[in-house]
């Protein structure tokens, strides 16, 4: 009876894997024109916003997938269309390979991509990056009785922030998850209801409207973020607004879950969002054909890294739990957390050391992964029913971190998401000495806000020198008309300590060997010279 049993799996897995999944991309957009006169047609004016308070112009990527190109796939024999992606040109595809092969040859068709690479005759695309500035606004301090759930939130120094009142008011964060049942009724949740900072959502797997659905782990992820009972749980940023979107399928792995993640990522930025929490990873898959191998870890190979660095070029802050495969054989991190412009966020235990299930960097092509840490053990949270419960994994790390991001941004709502993560990153507490574990450590959200409060907004030919005092680091952020820059650091006595040549316009030199006290710099190239005084506490 066993033997059958294995028997009619195998050919039950056989003519599932029958079917294959492909991207098919398209050769252009016809409509390009129209939508990019009228841009309310394919944004809202918060996305339109947010793009022009950092210096994003739009671009071709921003057009929508022209529709009747979609409809001749739609009608193609044995053909089903799963996903879409107007930011890749592109429909996720389901059919047998001679149905799929056939859409080759229709004229609107640029090339097609299997999810088995197998199949392919050629490789895949890349895409691309931008950058922009400053602001600051202290008010009233806010106190919460954070209950257990207070070493989550004090690790980061985030508590502090808090007491400034900047709580994620005035942030949007896209929450892309599997399911979140019980948002719509139990009681850490009641805040957000109340005070209208759910926005809507969707589900992407079943194509529906209704998202309190799914799996719990949405639930649980969006209580360490929004999460409001006193005394017990306080989330990172309980006055941020939230949509909540399903693109993960908890019963199967498959690329599609992908492409429903980018497509989320799309519909976040024509929303306004300001920062994609996603506690997903993807590396192995069902059908072991299309499964993920460290070598793909390059940061912009996989299509749901593709998505994530194009929502980072428009603005959006992506935040990726790094995964939970530190005890695994394959240990290192997965997509989209290894992709190049996001924060990949691994987890400690609550005393700060590693927790040994955290997936580990570096990418394969030797960038520093996870970015930061934060606690992912033991962590305080809502289920669908309201009880207040412990979990572990990078997914609760991650929501934490996002939580921060928006409680930091909040204070410089003028800076660039280039600046929020660059401040964030520098803030860590391994940022000069990053490890495969740790990436560059637990960041300091109070130490990250000092340290933005100090950059002034550099006109001509300003320079602005931060944090100053410093305990460790400090940033040049030196004029952009000169070239190498010589940078010398003296003692009270004279004696030079330091000599730094660089070409970068924001070199950080590292005054850790120092001794506390005053210390005098000095910055030339080709005529131009400026001196001044650091302070090392």
């Amino acid at each position: 009876m066993k033997k059958l049993f294995l028997f009619l799996f195998l050919i039950a897995s056989f003519a599932g894997f029958s079917q294959e999944d492909a991207w098919v991309y398209f050769k252009d957009k016809p409509n390009s024109a129209t939508y990019l006169s009228s841009p309310l047609t394919m944004l809202t004016q918060r996305a339109l916003d947010r793009r022009t308070n950092q210096g994003i112009a739009l671009d071709n990527v921003d057009v929508p997938i022209y529709q009747p190109y979609i409809d001749q796939v739609i009608a193609s024999n044995g053909i089903t269309v799963k996903a879409k992606s107007k930011w890749l040109n592109c429909v996720h595809v389901r059919g047998s390979q001679a149905d799929i092969n056939a859409l080759k040859l229709v004229s609107s068709v640029l090339r097609v991509d299997y999810a088995d690479r197998s199949l392919n005759s050629t490789k895949r695309t890349t895409a691309k990056l931008k950058s922009k500035l400053v602001n600051k606004v202290l008010e009233t301090a806010v106190n919460y009785n954070y209950g257990s759930s207070a070493n989550q939130i004090q690790m980061l120094n985030g508590h502090l922030l808090h007491q400034l009142n900047y709580t994620g008011n005035g942030k949007i964060i896209a929450v892309l998850d599997a399911g979140f049942p019980g948002v719509n009724t139990a009681l850490p949740y009641k805040r957000l209801r109340d005070n209208n900072q759910i926005l809507g959502g969707y589900d992407y797997v079943n194509k529906s409207a209704i998202f309190y659905s799914g799996s719990n782990h949405g639930t649980n992820v969006l209580s360490s973020m929004g999460g409001y009972v006193d005394g017990q749980l306080i989330g990172t940023a309980p006055d941020a607004q939230y949509y909540l979107f399903i693109t993960e399928d908890s019963a199967s792995e498959n690329p599609v879950e992908e492409s429903n993640w980018v497509e989320a990522a799309e519909e976040a930025d024509r929303l306004g969002v300001d920062i994609i929490s996603t506690s997903l990873g993807y590396f192995a898959y069902d059908n072991p054909n299309y499964s993920h191998t460290y070598a793909d870890m390059i940061g912009n190979l996989a299509f749901a890294s593709q998505g994530a660095n194009i929502a980072f070029n428009k603005g959006i802050i992506v935040v990726a739990s790094a995964g939970n495969e530190g005890l695994a054989t394959e240990k290192h991190i997965g997509i989209p957390a290894e992709a190049n412009n996001v924060i990949a966020v691994g987890a400690v235990k609550p005393d700060r050391t590693y927790a040994t299930f955290s997936s580990i960097g570096p990418s394969y092509d030797l960038r520093v992964k996870p970015d930061v840490m934060a606690q992912g053990q033991t962590v305080v949270l809502s289920d669908p029913n309201g009880n207040i419960v412990t979990a572990n994994g990078t997914s609760f790390a991650c929501p934490i971190t996002a939580g921060m991001v928006a409680c930091l941004w909040q204070a410089f709502p003028s800076k660039t998401n280039i600046q929020i993560k660059q401040l964030i990153t520098q803030s860590a507490d391994r940022f000069s000495a990053p490890t495969n574990q740790f990436g560059y450590g637990i960041p300091d959200f109070n130490l990250a806000l000092s340290n933005g409060l100090s950059v002034e907004e550099l006109l001509n030919d300003e320079l602005a020198i931060y944090p100053n005092p410093t305990n460790d680091f400090v940033s040049f952020n030196l004029p952009k008309n000169i070239d190498t820059k010589n940078i010398y650091i003296y003692s009270l006595t004279g004696q030079k300590v330091i000599e730094e040549n660089t070409t970068t316009q924001l070199p950080i030199i590292s005054l850790k060997t120092l001794n506390s006290g005053i210390y005098f710099y000095k910055i030339e190239s080709n005529g131009y010279l400026k001196t001044g005084k650091i302070i090392k506490q």
